[in-house]
């Protein structure tokens, strides 16, 4: 599977069944190859009007399966949900 066939997929928590979003980013160990993460947009700042400063980083070791429309995840959200880098 490609990275772009990825980034077409929703993610979902199975702890909670909430809907995180699409993936928009992938994070790989430089020197093994290894996917480490998954980079989702966090949630949206004062009714979507401000954008977003925030993203989960979901773990490698959080999936469950990739499916061909969703990617499970079992993930503590609030564990993952991080400030964007500046």
């Amino acid at each position: 599977m490609r990275v772009c066939e990825l980034k077409e997929k929703e993610v979902i928590n199975v702890c909670d069944g909430e809907r995180l979003g699409k993936i928009c980013d992938v994070d790989f160990d430089l020197k093994t190859g290894q996917m480490i993460s998954l980079i989702v947009p966090g949630p949206c700042k004062v009714f979507g009007i401000l954008g977003r400063d925030q993203e989960y980083i979901i773990p490698f070791c959080d999936i469950i399966r990739i499916g061909p429309d969703v990617v499970l995840v079992e993930a503590d959200t609030k564990k993952c949900l991080k400030k964007y880098d500046d």
